[in-house]
């Protein structure tokens, strides 16, 4: 009998796709999957591929921004929890992330076995304690928890990011059209205002149709990146949600973006990526996973790893080294790729 599966990823949006090809390794063997996530990652589990219930509940080990623990509520979650009747659970975690507070939650919902990948001992809280190598891409982590526990992706699975988002044709954009996304969760991973604003009005100058996208939050970002009203410049700061965002990045030619959610989202729907990559986490973890792609950014700058939200030295130098100039030269490169058959560019390790 094929088990109920809960998976959990419990960070934001971009982890939440990054998890996706374990997810489906699941789905594969699984009666059904549901996903156990944060607010925060709650838009990008229900495009999941193989999800068939999603779980929103704010974990206060995970969040950046956690609220005080209620305990009325982890009451209320450790019921729904074993309401669920799940056979089995796979907290997924990033290196610098604690299975373990969950795991203690799912087994007081008498899940009856847990796994996740732990350095901490984890006594009788996990049933499956995983190890693994630290420098080794998210998919490969995550893949690697539930091949332990016996999961493949089936052979016509290539392993790559994946989203189920249908046609809305909401907006009718000139094409072909790049996307500019010039803002970041965590601000240390943004490059300048000034030098996306640059790239935008050198873009529309040179005869290209760019598209600026940013969330609610970035509106004031994205209409000074944009700059003064021009035919070939669009910005959508604000307008759309992350369905509507995979379809533009979906038609996009390219997309230049830092090291934060639409970056994996570009990937997962195809869409080459120039990446802005502020090393306060390792490339070799969260790089853009399974297309064609370019990183920028001092990778060996003694910082880091930081893993810094705002940037503690001053002048920002492993992104304020990146030119526009060497913006466009990879964009330029990437666009050789797709049109001519130039030279295949650097992937993600798989």
């Amino acid at each position: 009998m094929k088990p109920r599966v809960l998976a959990v990823r419990l960070d934001n949006d971009g982890d939440v796709l990054l998890t996706g090809p374990a997810v489906r390794a699941l789905a594969s063997a699984a009666s059904s999957v549901t996903l156990w996530c944060g607010p925060r990652g709650a838009a990008a589990a229900r495009l999941l591929p193989g999800v068939d219930g999603v779980l929103v509940h704010r974990a206060e080990w995970i969040d950046p921004e956690p609220e005080p623990l209620d305990r009325q509520a982890v009451t209320a979650l450790v019921d729904e929890l074993a309401e669920g009747s799940f056979d089995q659970a796979f907290i997924f975690t990033s290196f610098h992330q604690s299975p373990l507070p969950a795991a203690l939650l799912l087994k007081m919902a008498g899940i009856g076995f847990v796994a996740a990948i732990s350095d901490d001992y984890p006594g009788s809280l996990l049933d499956l304690r995983h190890r693994t190598p630290d420098d080794q891409h998210e998919v490969t982590r995550s893949l690697g928890l539930v091949e332990a526990a016996g999961y493949r992706l089936p052979p016509a699975d290539d392993g790559r990011l994946a989203v189920l988002v249908p046609e809305t044709n909401s907006l009718e954009l000139p094409a072909p059209y790049v996307v500019v996304h010039p803002g970041a969760s965590v601000p240390a991973r943004a490059w300048e205002p000034e030098k996306n604003r640059t790239l935008v009005k050198e873009l529309a100058q040179r005869g290209d149709n760019v598209v600026v996208t940013g969330g609610p939050s970035e509106t004031a970002l994205t209409a000074y990146v944009a700059g003064p009203e021009h035919p070939r410049v669009t910005n959508l700061g604000g307008a759309t949600d992350l369905i509507v965002l995979a379809e533009i990045l979906a038609g996009a030619e390219v997309v230049v973006v830092g090291n934060t959610g639409p970056t994996h989202l570009a990937a997962a729907v195809g869409t080459p990526v120039v990446c802005l990559f502020a090393p306060t986490v390792p490339a070799v973890r969260w790089r853009p996973w399974g297309v064609d792609h370019v990183l920028l950014g001092d990778q060996e700058i003694g910082c880091a790893g930081c893993r810094a939200r705002m940037c503690p030295v001053e002048g920002h130098p492993c992104l304020s080294t990146v030119s526009v100039e060497s913006v466009l030269d990879a964009m330029d490169s990437i666009r050789l790729v797709n049109t001519q058959g130039g030279p295949a560019l650097a992937e993600a390790a798989r």
